[in-house]
């Protein structure tokens, strides 16, 4: 395990090297918690925290406008929202973490439609540390730490790839400050699989960037010094979302050896509102997310939870 964690440092410090060449690179970090909507409200995804490191690649196609890769680094973490220790049915969740390393790409093309792939590699079980972290989180702020995490789903190796594509919808709308994207995802790996698909509106208080200098889908950064216009803008995105496999709900698929795993219920409405704010070198956002319900148990129920993104575009 230890030799793993040092090559995957040692890949993420020598991609950064490589990509210093570039004169734009772009470094944030995502935190997402169920205490940035609520403090009553705590469960299901309860954690989740990514440090990325984007720079712009060459491109490829003429009708590339931009070409950007990113390395990232995560962990999430997910609980039950009640825990009845007397009964069989203890659990309305499982108990899991997710400890993931990411290289991905992302192409802006010429017509404003966006393409995103990526390849993870991480582990789902005691190898994420997600008992350790939430462990020693809650002692540092004096909230009651849980006590089940040997109920956790057992290691699985993650290998996980994705691809979205984005394209410009009702066209015919001529505005400076509303657009429109229909956007549909797929995730297939060891871990999760779904399909996704649903549109996207972005409602600016002032003129809206186009998406391949936006900083919606990460498109920050540029090969050029000029300096950026502001970007302030509101967005909604209602999403229908097919689940067939999730890991941190079912346990592995090469093994049954997770002592709390449930059934899905793999057709689910999802949706995310939020803001998104640049000045200058700065990004800001944050994001009210909403997942339906995901699992067959009845005391389960749907649940949201607060995205907050801070990154600094280095020149």
């Amino acid at each position: 395990m230890r030799i793993k964690t040092l090559l995957l440092l040692y890949l993420f410090l020598l991609s950064v090297r490589i990509s210093g060449q570039n004169n734009s690179v772009e470094i944030g970090v995502i935190t997402d918690n169920d205490l940035y909507t609520s403090t009553k409200n705590d469960q299901y995804y309860t954690n989740g925290l990514e440090v990325f490191y984007r720079y712009l690649a060459k491109k490829s196609k003429p009708n590339v406008l931009k070409k950007i890769n990113e390395i990232r680094l995560g962990q999430y973490m997910y609980s039950p929202r009640t825990i009845y220790v007397d009964e069989e049915d203890m659990f309305d969740r499982p108990f899991a973490g997710y400890l993931f390393g990411e290289f991905g790409n992302t192409n802006f093309y010429s017509n404003q439609t966006v393409f995103k792939k990526y390849l993870q590699l991480g582990f789902v079980g005691p190898y994420s540390f997600a008992d350790k972290v939430q462990s020693g989180t809650h002692r540092l702020f004096h909230y009651t730490a849980f006590e089940q995490w040997d109920y956790q789903i057992q290691n699985t190796f993650g290998i996980q790839t994705y691809f979205m594509i984005s394209r410009p919808v009702l066209k015919k709308i001529k505005s400076e400050r509303i657009d429109f994207q229909w956007l549909s995802e797929a995730k297939l790996g060891t871990i999760f699989t779904s399909l996704t698909t649903g549109f996207v509106t972005r409602i600016g208080l002032k003129k809206l960037m186009p998406l391949s200098d936006s900083n919606f889908h990460g498109a920050s950064i540029r090969a050029d010094t000029i300096q950026q216009a502001r970007e302030f803008y509101f967005y909604m995105a209602p999403f229908l979302n097919y689940q067939i496999y999730d890991a941190t709900i079912q346990g592995s698929m090469f093994n049954d050896n997770s002592p709390v795993t449930f059934d899905l219920i793999p057709l689910r409405f999802n949706a995310e509102a939020g803001f998104r704010y640049r000045k200058n070198n700065w990004n800001l956002s944050y994001a009210f997310v909403y997942r339906g319900k995901e699992l067959k148990f009845h005391r389960t129920i749907g649940y949201f939870y607060g995205s907050i993104r801070l990154s600094y575009i280095f020149r």
